[in-house]
């Protein structure tokens, strides 16, 4: 069986290789990738946390907030919509009925708003997963 400590560590290092890839793509124009990636940061955080938190059965789900309702972790209303708007670039950038639109929203001053506030959703989140 993996111990707790381990897990925690393979979801958060794989994280920050995921956040390079995130700022990669941003600096790069690749908006819609780049948000795509900050999704998958934080839903690794999220899950290093509920493993921290609760048991290594984490939910199999990429949505971001059921996952951080199950953790425990304290919200307030803005992080849980935030939250759910994160969610959505899951689904924006894989299915090709959606990509296309958002491919046309997240032109770059709408990436840059969302890049910032993941950044700061994972420092906040880091924050709560390290002791």
């Amino acid at each position: 069986m993996t111990r707790p400590k381990d897990l925690i560590k393979y979801w958060t290092d794989s994280a920050d290789i995921d956040f390079k890839a995130m700022d990669d793509l941003f600096k790069n124009g690749h908006y819609m990738w780049s948000l795509f990636m900050g999704h998958l940061v934080l839903e690794k955080l999220l899950k290093a946390y509920y493993i921290k938190n609760i048991n290594t059965s984490f939910p199999y789900t990429h949505d971001l907030y059921q996952i951080a309702e199950k953790s425990g972790l304290e919200l307030s209303e803005a992080q849980k919509d935030f939250l759910d708007e994160v969610t959505t670039f899951n689904i924006k950038a894989r299915y090709p009925d959606y990509k296309h639109r958002f491919y046309k929203k997240a032109g770059k001053s709408f990436a840059n708003a969302y890049f910032q506030k993941m950044k700061e959703f994972r420092l906040w989140l880091l924050e709560r997963i390290i002791v």
